[in-house]
C-alpha cells in the first residue's frame, strides 16, 4: 500500500425486514448523503464510485447514485456474494493506494426478499455446484437450505473435532443481542438469553436453532475514502486509516480438505488475516475491536480461531471467559453483528466499516469500546471471497 488511505466519512441507514424498506435507490442515496455529510464534501468531489449489491440488475449502482448526482464519474458495479460490500471497499481503497484517485465512494445496498437465500438463475450451472457436491458428501441433509447446510455443517465439524457444545453457539447469539440492544440502527434489538436461543425451534437437531441464523434484511451503508494529501488539502478527517487489507479466494484445499469448516471459508479467513497481520506487524492480541461475519453463530465461533483471536480449538473457552465482549480481551461485533443488526448482503461490509470507524473515532455511543485504537473487519462470501481489513487511529 503506497499511499495512506483515510476514512473521511461514513453513512448507514437503519436496517429493516424485507417489505418494510424503501426501494433500493432511496436507501442507497440516503446512505451516500450521510457519508458525504459526515466527510464534509459534496458529491461533485468524488472521483470514482464502487457500488456493491447481490440481488439486482446490471447498472443498479448507477441507478442508486443518480438520485444523488450525475457527474460523469466512473461507477463500478460489484457482486461478490456476502463479501460484496467489503469488495467494493477493497477496490476503493486500492484506487487511492495506487494513486489512481484521491476521493472515492464505496457504497453497498441490498433489497432482499423474505426467506432463505437461493439461486436466481436455474437454467445454468450454479456457482456453488462444486461446493454443493462437497457438502452433500460430507454432511448430506439435502432438504436444508443451502446456507444452513453449509454453516451448520461447519459448526458440526467444530463440535465433532473439539467437543464444542451447542450452548457455545447459543452464548454467541445471546451476546449479539446484548450488543444490538445498544445499537439504534440494528434490526433486532430484543435481548435474548442463552436459554432463549437454545429453546428456539431446531433447524438441524443438535446442531442449529432458528435464532442462530441471521435474518434476511434490507439496508445500505457507504464510506468516503481519501488520500491523506487530499484530506489535508480540503480539511477532511485523517484520524481513521485503513492500514492493511487482504482479499483471498478459494484454493484447492477448500474442497479437497474434506472439512466443512474449509468449505465455508475457514482457510480464506486464516490466509487473509495472516496477510493483514504481516502487512502491519500487528499481533492478534493487539486488536481492540472486531466486526466479523457472523451469518450464523457457528461461523462466528470458527472465525475467532481463523483470525487468531484464540487458539484453534480454543473458541469454547474464549466464549465462556467472556473474552468476546465488553470487559473481555477483544469486543466482537459491538454492532450486534449480522445475527442481530441484520445482513443486507451488499451493505454488510460497509456497515462493518461504519461501526469500526465510529469505534476508532470514539463516537460509538453506548456501544463504545474503551480505548479502541486497532480494529479488524472480516467479511466472507461463500464460494467465494474473504476480505479482512485493519483500521488504526492516526
Amino acid at each position: 500500500m503506497s499511499t495512506a488511505v483515510c476514512v473521511a466519512g461514513v453513512g448507514m441507514i437503519a436496517f429493516t425486514k424485507p417489505g418494510s424498506n424503501e426501494p433500493y435507490p432511496a436507501m442507497a442515496a440516503e446512505a451516500t448523503r450521510l457519508a458525504l455529510a459526515d466527510a464534509g464534501i459534496a458529491y461533485t468531489g468524488l472521483q470514482q464510485a464502487y457500488v456493491g449489491y447481490v440481488y439486482g440488475d446490471s447498472t443498479a449502482g448507477q441507478r442508486a447514485l443518480y438520485d444523488v448526482g450525475m457527474t460523469g464519474i466512473p461507477v463500478f458495479n460489484v457482486n461478490n456474494n456476502c463479501s460484496t460490500g467489503s469488495t467494493a471497499l477493497f477496490l476503493a481503497r486500492q484506487a487511492i493506494a495506487s494513486g489512481a484517485a484521491d476521493c472515492v465512494l464505496a457504497l453497498g445496498f441490498e433489497q432482499m426478499k423474505p426467506g432463505a437465500l437461493g439461486t436466481m438463475f436455474n437454467d445454468r450451472p450454479s456457482p456453488f455446484d462444486a461446493f454443493d457436491r462437497k457438502a452433500e458428501e460430507l454432511v448430506g441433509m439435502p432438504e436444508l437450505p443451502l446456507a444452513l447446510r453449509y454453516f451448520g455443517g461447519a459448526g458440526k465439524a467444530h463440535m465433532d473435532r473439539y467437543g464444542t457444545p451447542l450452548e457455545t453457539f447459543a452464548k454467541v447469539r445471546a451476546k449479539a443481542s446484548r450488543h444490538a440492544a445498544r445499537n439504534p440502527l440494528a434490526l433486532l434489538r430484543k435481548e435474548l438469553s442463552t436459554e432463549d436461543v437454545m429453546n428456539a425451534p431446531m433447524l438441524w437437531p443438535g446442531v442449529l436453532t432458528r435464532l442462530m441464523a441471521c435474518p434476511p434484511t434490507c439496508g445500505a451503508a457507504a464510506a468516503v475514502l481519501v488520500s491523506e494529501s487530499f484530506a489535508r488539502k480540503h480539511g477532511l478527517r485523517t484520524d481513521v486509516r485503513i492500514t492493511a487489507q487482504a482479499m483471498t479466494t478459494d484454493t484447492p484445499d477448500s474442497l479437497q480438505g474434506n472439512d466443512m469448516m474449509k468449505v465455508v471459508g475457514y482457510g480464506l479467513s486464516q490466509a487473509s488475516a495472516k496477510q493483514v497481520y504481516e502487512q502491519t506487524g500487528v499481533d492478534p492480541s493487539d486488536v481492540n475491536v472486531v466486526e466479523l461475519h457472523d451469518c450464523f453463530a457457528q461461523n462466528e465461533v470458527i472465525t475467532y480461531e481463523a483470525l487468531g483471536l484464540c487458539p484453534e480449538g480454543g473458541a469454547e473457552a474464549f466464549v465462556n471467559a467472556g473474552d468476546n465482549t465488553f470487559g473481555g480481551r477483544v469486543v466482537t461485533n459491538p454492532s450486534g453483528g449480522l445475527l442481530s443488526k441484520g445482513h443486507p448482503l451488499g451493505a454488510t461490509g460497509l456497515a462493518q466499516c461504519y461501526e469500526l470507524t465510529h469505534q476508532l473515532r470514539g463516537s460509538a455511543g453506548d456501544k463504545q469500546v474503551d480505548g479502541a485504537r486497532i480494529a479488524l473487519q472480516h467479511n466472507l462470501g461463500l464460494g467465494g471471497a474473504c476480505v479482512v481489513t485493519m483500521y488504526q487511529t492516526a
